[in-house]
C-alpha cells in the first residue's frame, strides 16, 4: 500500500506541471496528461520492482511475481476539461488474485483503498457498500447511455469508471452498469472492484467472463450492485439490451 500511495503521489505531482490540459496525445482516445502521468506512475512501480500493466504504455516486467494493473488518469476527458473527477487507480495482483488497491480522486484528493480481505476504506475510514434491494428506488451511474429505460430509480453518467465504483462501495450510489459494448479495460475496474467487494458488493461481466485478466487487448462490461439482489436484477437488464 505504500507504493501505490507513493504511484499516486507522483502522478498528482506531475499533473501540476501540465499547463494545457485539453492537448492531444498519441491516440484518438488518448490526451498529453495521460502521457505525462503514465512514465511517473510506470518508474515508481518499477522501481519497487513490481510489474506493471498500464493502460497507456502496456505490460513492463511480466516475469516479476506482482504486477500492479494501472490507469494513471482515469477519467482523463473529464481532467481535460477540469471536471473534478478523475482519478488514479491501481490494482496490485498476485498469485491469488488482487491483493490490494487504490483508487484515487486527483482533483480532491479523496482516497479509497482496501487489502484482500481487511475491509475498504475511504480516507482511512471503513465503509460499506449500500442496502438497496430495489432497483425501482435505485440510483444508479453508468458508463455511455442506455437504450432503455429497465427501471431505475435515477442515473448519473460521471464518466470515470474507477471513481464512479468506488461510489457503490461506500452507498452513496446503488449500483454501477457499462452500457457500452464491452469498452471497459481491465485498468478501468480492477482497482475499484477490490474496494466494492471488500465493501460487501458485487462485481461481475455482463457475460461472466473473467474480470482479472492481464491482456492489455481484453474489454469487459462490468456489472456492480451494492447488494446481490440489485446486482441481479442489473444484469438482468443489461442482458435484455437491444443489438447486445
Amino acid at each position: 500500500m505504500a507504493t501505490l500511495n507513493d504511484c499516486a503521489t507522483a502522478v498528482a505531482e506531475s499533473l501540476t506541471s501540465i499547463t494545457e490540459w485539453r492537448a492531444a496525445g498519441d491516440r484518438d482516445d488518448q490526451y498529453g496528461l495521460d502521457l505525462v502521468a503514465d512514465p511517473v506512475a510506470c518508474r515508481v512501480l518499477i522501481d519497487a520492482g513490481l510489474g506493471v500493466l498500464s493502460e497507456e504504455s502496456g505490460r513492463h516486467h511480466p516475469e516479476r511475481e506482482i504486477c500492479v494493473v494501472v490507469d494513471p488518469v482515469d477519467g482523463s476527458t473529464n481532467a481535460s476539461r477540469r471536471i473534478p473527477w478523475y482519478a488514479t487507480s491501481l490494482a496490485a495482483v498476485d498469485a491469488d488474485g488482487v491483493r490490494a488497491s487504490l483508487v484515487v480522486n486527483q482533483a480532491t484528493g479523496v482516497r479509497y483503498h482496501a487489502v484482500r480481505g481487511q475491509g475498504a476504506y475511504r480516507n482511512g475510514v471503513r465503509i460499506q457498500a449500500s442496502e438497496t434491494t430495489d432497483l425501482s428506488s435505485a440510483v444508479i451511474a453508468m458508463n455511455g447511455h442506455s437504450p432503455v429505460h429497465f427501471g431505475w430509480g435515477q442515473f448519473r453518467a460521471l464518466g470515470a469508471a474507477a471513481l464512479d465504483m468506488c461510489l457503490v462501495a461506500e452507498g452513496a450510489i446503488d449500483g454501477y452498469l457499462d452500457c457500452t459494448n464491452s469498452n471497459h479495460g481491465v485498468w478501468d475496474y480492477l482497482g475499484a472492484m477490490l474496494v466494492v467487494t471488500e465493501a460487501g458488493g458485487v462485481v461481475t461481466d455482463v457475460d461472466d467472463r473473467e474480470l482479472l485478466i492481464l491482456e492489455h487487448a481484453a474489454r469487459r462490461a462490468p456489472v456492480v450492485g451494492g447488494t446481490i439482489e440489485l446486482h441481479r436484477a442489473l444484469l438482468g437488464a443489461r442482458r435484455m439490451f437491444p443489438g447486445r
